[in-house]
Parts: C-alpha cells; structure tokens; sequence
C-alpha cells in the first residue's frame, strides 16, 4: 500500500520518479491552499504557511519536511504539541547561496548594474578616469551578522579577495576563527566597523528588524549591505532612506519582508542590486534539497529518524 503524501507541485520536475517509489503523490501548487484529509507527510516550499489549522486538518499527518534551510513557515509549537516531526533542507544549498552573496558583492562593488545600463543606453561615450568608480575590496573587512554554515562559507571566500572578517554568533566559532582569522564581535561594532555587511541568521523575533535606522546610521558611508538570509531582517524603508540620502554604498538583497511584492521606495532606491529570491537556484541545488526532503519523508515512513530534523 502506497503512503497518501501531498508534495509542491513546483517540485514535479526535480524529482526523478524512483524517489517517489512507494507513495500516493498528490501535487498541490503554491497557489491552492492546503487541503483536508489523510495525507500523513506534506512537502511544502517556504511560501505555504503550516499552522495549527493546517494540522488539524491533516489528523494523520507525520511530517512535514520543507524544501528550504528555513521553517518560519511552520507553526514549530503546533506542530510538536501534534507530534508532527519538521525537517529542512540544510547543507545542500550553502555553496550556492554563498555563491549568490559574492554575486550581489562584486555586482554592488564594482557597480556592474549601472555599467550594464550605460552601456546599454547608447549613451557611454568611452572611458573616463572617474567614470563608475566603486568599492575595491582588498583590506576591507567583511562583516557577517551570523556564521552558521552559510555564513562561513562566504567568509572563507572572503579570503581570496583579501578581506579580514568580522562576526557575531550566538557562540564563538574557533574553527572559521583559525581557518580564516575572523574575530567575534558585538552587533554595535560589527555595523561600525564592516565596509561590506552581508546577513545569515535565522527568522528569529530578537533579529526582526535588526537593519533599522539606528544601526544603519553606524554604517560607513560607502559600505555594501546584502542580504541572502531572510526579508524580514531588514526595515525596508530604513534602508531606503539611507540608500536616498546617501548614508549607504549600496545594497544588494534577495530576500524581502513580503515578497514578492517589494517596498516601492525600495525599488526605486539608487544603487541597489535586488533579485528574485534565487539563492540556491542552481540546477545541481534545487534538486538536491527536493530530494533532501524526500529523504526525510521516507526515512520517518520507514519508522527511522529523519535526516535533518528541525527539533528533536
């Protein structure tokens, strides 16, 4: 018998038909909402909300394993008080992501989107001293708010620009800190002191709104903020204001507080690098986390422990 499991549709072509050998796949398109019944395991993207509601309408349900690093869409509390197991997508999507972080850097930097546009416009009359000049990276120092797996990866990149490092963390991370001589600091001096800021925390209340004015008023002037990690770090009209009034280099954002839909002021900003939540969209990425999320699916049918558990 065939386990009842409902998966994102979005997904159907990132999975290859042996990974769903044993279930009764019902696909369900970001767009419809969650239906009643006796599926026992929901694969969702980030964009469905997993509440209470949604788990008293699925009574039979096990496990809800998303295909993201992040679960903020899931009621956690609801969800162990209904002994629904939660699982993610981590370690698959960290070289891509901080693949994407150096991306918008280099493109804030180096101001690539405005010498696309001029050259673009017809209007570039050849090569000027003082034409685009941007930001050169060597002995700056790059500041990460959070050095889990992402963040560590885009501050070992870091070195090959010769950049120092600066970080905060809930703990100290001696490895990263022997292996790249990034020091541990506190948040007031790490936005003092970073010419490029990039974000990699989780959804956490205490973070909600960390990029606000007070702290983007201890930016550098000409410093870079990006932000890979989640929308609703960043104040948006905060960081509008700053880019407007130049108080801020540039910033370079895939992820937004409500997206899709984007803060107009935002999107009118100046200097600004802003792309459509595509951190880990790598061909190789998006079917690896597809099938992470398989993985936990069929190990907690199997009456096994999941691979990636959210909690334990």
């Amino acid at each position: 018998m065939n386990h009842p499991v409902l998966i994102a549709a979005e997904l159907r072509n990132l999975l290859d038909a042996a990974r769903l050998e044993g279930l009764d796949v019902t696909w369900i398109a970001a767009d419809e909402a969650t239906p009643k019944g006796d599926w026992i395991a929901l694969v969702p993207l980030l964009s469905r909300w997993v509440g209470g509601t949604e788990l008293k309408n699925l009574p039979k349900l096990k496990i809800v394993a998303n295909v993201a690093v992040g679960y903020n869409n899931v009621d956690l509390v609801a969800a162990e008080l209904r002994r629904v197991m939660v699982t993610n997508t981590p370690d698959v999507l960290t070289d891509a992501t901080a693949d994407l972080t150096w991306a918008l850097i280099l493109a804030c930097a180096r101001r690539l989107l405005a010498g696309v546009e001029l050259v673009k416009s017809g209007h570039w009359t050849g090569w000027h001293p003082e034409q685009l000049l941007g930001l050169e990276l060597r002995g700056r120092t790059l500041g990460l708010l959070g050095a889990g797996r992402i963040g560590q990866a885009v501050g070992r990149r870091a070195l090959a620009f010769g950049m120092t490092i600066r970080y905060t963390a809930r703990t100290p991370k001696p490895e990263f800190e022997a292996e790249t001589g990034a020091v541990r600091v506190e948040l007031r001096r790490l936005f003092g002191e970073a010419d490029v800021l990039s974000l990699h925390v989780p959804a956490v209340p205490e973070l909600q709104g960390v990029v606000n004015a007070e702290n983007l008023g201890r930016m550098k002037p000409e410093a870079i903020l990006v932000n890979t990690s989640r929308g609703d770090l960043v104040q948006e009209d905060a960081l509008a204001e700053a880019l407007e009034a130049g108080r801020l280099g540039a910033a370079g954002l895939d992820v937004y507080a409500e997206e899709p839909s984007i803060q107009p002021r935002l999107l009118a900003a100046p200097r600004t690098v802003l792309l459509p939540h595509i951190g880990s969209a790598t061909r190789d990425t998006r079917r690896a986390m597809a099938e992470l999320a398989l993985a936990n699916v069929q190990a907690v049918l199997a009456g096994k422990a999941p691979l990636t558990p959210v909690y334990r």
